[in-house]
């Protein structure tokens, strides 16, 4: 559950009560009891102290007169025994397996976004994120998957294995995926195809008719699939075979991109001798200046989205821009300029 936005001030004090006011077994009004619990929580947007307060009946005939009721949205906040909310928890998932960055790499991103951490500290929130994961498969599992088997006619698996640091253990996922249902989660120390099997097997025995499988090439996993599942069609993840295939094509594009960064460096200096310059003429090149300055930061997604080559288009355009703004020796406004970048 997200952090209300107008709650999140850095080092705000926040207390939480119940959702309700009243006692669920006799109606009797709620009074504020102790402290459940406190301590600050380092979310995307800042650091807040959540204090979570507990109540309890107030009527003194209640038979439930120990039983205290906390905030739900304050246990939202956080896992427990953890000072990070549960976006830091989203956001070193999504960095660790969609990125695939190293846990030094995780550790620069989150301090760069302002979360204070450590190397050891996001190791722990990407071990949090794996127990996180493993509990996303709750009963509204078959449910989900029933509705799939009614629109697909059956479910399609996924399978795929991520090693944080050579040495590790590895996570293997799989995955439904039409509804992208996590339906395992688990790391292994061993790859092999017997205990891959015993990840796989679970599923199988869900009961829901499989229709396809799609993984990535490596071995133990095609064989495990092979072995429990012979006579479903099998299909190699797209993503990893063009990503395979154009390595020399992405090995090219960032020496394209390395080679025209480089060429573009050296505009601050440009920028230095505008400074006391407040000419029509000036602010043009300063709105140029600004455009190259976005291509030093352009990047893309290869295989299909080759950085170097959205670059060289960028910086094409930039310089047709510049040609014809000289061509018309200055009649053109500073506007249409930039409108022929675009």
């Amino acid at each position: 559950m997200p952090l209300p936005k107008n709650r999140i001030v850095p080092q705000d004090k926040i207390y939480f009560r119940p959702e309700f006011e009243h006692c669920l077994h006799c109606d009797a009004k709620l009074k504020r009891s102790h402290t459940a619990w406190k301590k600050n929580i380092s979310t995307l947007q800042g650091v807040i102290q959540a204090w979570s307060m507990a109540y309890a009946c107030s009527n003194p005939n209640c038979n439930y007169l120990n039983t205290y009721y906390k905030s739900a949205e304050a246990d939202s906040l956080a896992m427990k025994h953890t000072s990070y909310g549960f976006d830091v928890l989203a956001l070193v998932g999504q960095l660790r397996f969609k990125h695939h960055m190293t846990i030094a790499e995780i550790t620069e991103e989150l301090t760069e976004r302002g979360v204070a951490t450590s190397e050891r500290n996001s190791q722990r929130l990407y071990e949090r994120y794996l127990t996180l994961l493993r509990s996303s498969v709750t009963d509204h599992v078959k449910e989900e998957l029933k509705q799939v088997v009614e629109t697909h006619g059956g479910i399609m698996i996924s399978m795929d294995g991520v090693q944080p640091e050579k040495g590790n253990e590895t996570l293997y996922v799989v995955r439904e995926v039409f509804s992208g249902t996590i339906l395992v989660a688990k790391s292994v120390k061993s790859s092999s195809t017997e205990e891959l099997k015993e990840l796989i097997q679970p599923v199988i025995n869900l009961g829901f008719p499989i229709i396809g499988i799609v993984t990535d090439g490596q071995q133990s996993i095609r064989l495990a699939m092979e072995s429990l599942l012979p006579d479903v069609p099998y299909q190699y993840c797209q993503y990893h075979y063009l990503k395979d295939i154009a390595k020399p094509i992405v090995d090219l594009d960032r020496k394209l991109k390395t080679g025209i960064k480089k060429s573009l460096r050296g505009i601050r200096e440009i920028e230095r001798k505008l400074d006391k310059s407040a000419s029509e003429e000036s602010e043009v090149v300063k709105d140029y200046l600004a455009a190259v300055r976005s291509v030093l930061l352009e990047d893309g997604n290869p295989p299909l989205d080759l950085p170097g080559i959205r670059i060289y288009e960028t910086a094409e355009a930039i310089q047709a821009s510049i040609q014809t703004c000289l061509d018309k020796k200055g009649a053109l406004t500073t506007s249409k300029c930039i409108q022929n970048i675009q």
